[in-house]
């Protein structure tokens, strides 16, 4: 049946995802949304089958093209920042991958706007959220410095890869008193795969930066693939 794949059985169980979500508290995450919404997503479905068992652990996980589906801790993490406790009426999300995260802010935000530059990723994406009845998301297959459309503009943007500065091209679709939220390193620290979380929040004094959680993600490219 459709509901047994989706609540899983064993480590892929309802209970198993409740233990997540219990972890996720004890490691500091405190919006009530974010954590509902991580609930609500199975995360077993994003991954190949051999994998299902670890799905609910917190560690990335291979999703093919030689990326990963980020860690839990990381996605709620990344979700709370933008979030930062508003309600979000659009995201912008750089980086779909396997449609895990994007997944995850369809369940805190009206719409989706979601990027990514690997064409097989772009059709697992939309594999997993159709699987989902997912219908508020807005999935492009492109280049998330250069193929947004001039006239996006949102409330959060999150970037899922890692990058030495923030791309000047998504300033422009950040609304007033939005937020980007970017896995940053310093040229040493890029060399060791290192960034941190930074927060860039639109003030009327300009972007305001925040430097917080050290992570690791791929790095982000241009172009298509």
């Amino acid at each position: 049946m459709l509901t047994n794949r989706f609540d899983g059985i064993g480590m892929t169980s309802t209970r198993t995802r409740t233990r997540m979500i219990d972890r996720l508290r004890e490691q500091g995450i405190r919006d009530e949304v974010v954590l509902a919404a991580m609930n609500a997503v199975p995360r077993h479905i994003f991954v190949d089958e051999a994998l299902a068992i670890r799905a609910y652990e917190d560690t990335p996980l291979p999703i093919g093209s030689g990326q990963t589906i980020s860690q839990p801790w990381v996605v709620a993490r990344m979700c709370e920042l933008a979030r930062h406790g508003r309600a979000l009426d659009s995201v912008l999300e750089v980086g779909t991958g396997c449609g895990y995260q994007t997944a995850v802010l369809a369940q805190i935000a009206k719409t989706v706007y979601t990027v990514e530059r690997i064409g097989s990723l772009v059709n697992k994406a939309r594999r997993n959220l159709q699987a989902l009845k997912v219908g508020n998301v807005r999935l492009k297959h492109g280049d998330g410095g250069s193929d947004l459309g001039e006239d996006l503009v949102v409330d959060a943007i999150i970037v899922a890869a890692g990058a030495t500065h923030l791309p000047a091209t998504l300033q422009k679709h950040l609304k007033p008193g939005g937020r980007i939220v970017v896995p940053l390193a310093s040229r040493d620290e890029g060399e060791r795969g290192v960034q941190r979380l930074t927060v860039f929040e639109s003030t009327p004094s300009g972007l305001r930066e925040t430097t917080l959680d050290a992570v690791r993600f791929v790095p982000l490219l241009a172009g298509r693939a």
